[in-house]
């Protein structure tokens, strides 16, 4: 199973247009999306800019971020990184 940094996740979220990057404070990047469509639907991820995420952490993220499928999501961060 590939491994991730958290610069990794970062680019992949930010580069698909969905996902603006707020701020970081320390070594957490914080990433807002707004539905262009549904105001209801607003999420904030949060993403420690480590040189290796852990699988929860990775899972919490995909989570944060709205994820299905967390198999499908790996496979997509690792295509696009």
């Amino acid at each position: 199973m590939p491994t991730f940094s958290g610069y990794d996740v970062l680019k992949v979220l930010v580069n698909t247009g969905n996902f603006a990057h707020v701020r970081t404070t320390g070594d957490h990047a914080q990433l807002r999306y707004e539905h262009p469509t549904n105001d209801d639907d607003v999420r904030t991820v949060t993403v420690p800019l480590h040189d290796e995420i852990s699988t929860g952490t990775l899972r919490n993220i995909g989570e944060q971020a709205g994820m299905q499928d967390f198999d499908r999501f790996k496979r997509w961060i690792d295509a696009n990184r």
